[in-house]
């Protein structure tokens, strides 16, 4: 295993998300992992204002990110290692697919509080932390969504989104809807089925991708529930227990159709005592205890 440090905030805003990496491996995180430590790759400089083309921040700088970042993320690959990506906001999702679709088709197991779709003109700010999925299945600005010319990173049947409960909130602000094809399983659906099935569901969708493929796991830190996750940026009511996501990844994780994991969006600046930054690793090592 390798962890990779993608502190990378041009998705989003120097809110705090920048430090992840630093409070997870504070916390134990590598040592617990048996992990080697396999580099940082630093993101340019960040331009607060939209790029007037596209309608989304830092968009010639994310490119050029995810580029370095799909670098790091295959030599870790091409080593045998399982590639642990810490964000950063959850634009860092398309390096690691990047990484991945240069080798063959990858399946993606989507883990977020929020479906991330927006189109730019919908996105308030432009932040490409609110639409990383769209792009991934090639939706949105070509500079970011056929990166190489690969796109889409991940074809829309080969994307299981699990936990959202952005519905409402997305409906008012005018997102897409998620195509027909892509997988989703919102938190209602997640607690219908209790999530061991809802994940064995999930890996079942995913474990069928083509050659080359295995899935990523990408996971956003407020699919947990606000009342034990309040250090996120977007906070929405509900969510996954700690019990629950320590489940779904436990799945996700076994057997050999994972190849990868990021881990997103926490911001220890909103974790003043380091409370959740420990319960988030210790859930974690819990989930990798028997796997990889």
């Amino acid at each position: 295993m390798a962890i990779i440090e993608a502190p990378s905030v041009l998705g989003l805003r120097p809110s705090g998300v920048q430090g992840l990496p630093d409070a997870l491996l504070g916390a134990g995180l590598a040592t617990g992992l048996g992990a080697v430590r396999a580099g940082r790759v630093e993101p340019p400089v960040y331009v607060p204002e939209r790029d007037p083309g596209t309608g989304v921040l830092n968009p010639v700088g994310i490119a050029a990110y995810a580029g370095e970042l799909a670098d790091a993320v295959g030599e870790v690959l091409d080593s045998g290692r399982f590639p642990v990506v810490l964000g950063g906001d959850c634009s860092i999702l398309l390096g690691n697919l990047l990484a991945l679709r240069r080798r063959g088709r990858p399946g993606l197991l989507f883990l977020d509080g929020h479906t991330d779709f927006y189109q730019p003109s919908a996105e308030p700010a432009g932040e490409v932390a609110s639409m990383e999925l769209a792009l991934a299945t090639g939706h949105g600005p070509r500079v970011l969504a056929d990166l190489e010319g690969r796109g889409p990173l991940v074809r829309e049947e080969d994307v299981v989104a699990l936990g959202f409960r952005d519905a409402e909130e997305s409906a008012e602000a005018g997102m897409q809807p998620l195509p027909p094809g892509l997988h989703a399983m919102d938190l209602g659906t997640v607690r219908a089925l209790g999530a061991a099935e809802a994940a064995r569901r999930a890996v079942g969708l995913l474990t069928g991708v083509g050659p080359g493929g295995g899935y990523w796991v990408h996971l956003d830190a407020d699919v947990l529930d606000d009342a034990v996750m309040p250090a996120v940026d977007y906070r929405l009511p509900g969510g996954l227990t700690w019990q629950e996501l320590e489940t779904v990844l436990r799945t996700a994780l076994s057997g050999t159709g994972a190849v990868g994991l990021d881990v997103a969006i926490f911001n220890p600046r909103l974790d003043p005592g380091g409370r959740a930054a420990a319960r988030l690793t210790e859930c974690l090592l819990r989930a990798f205890a028997t796997e990889h």
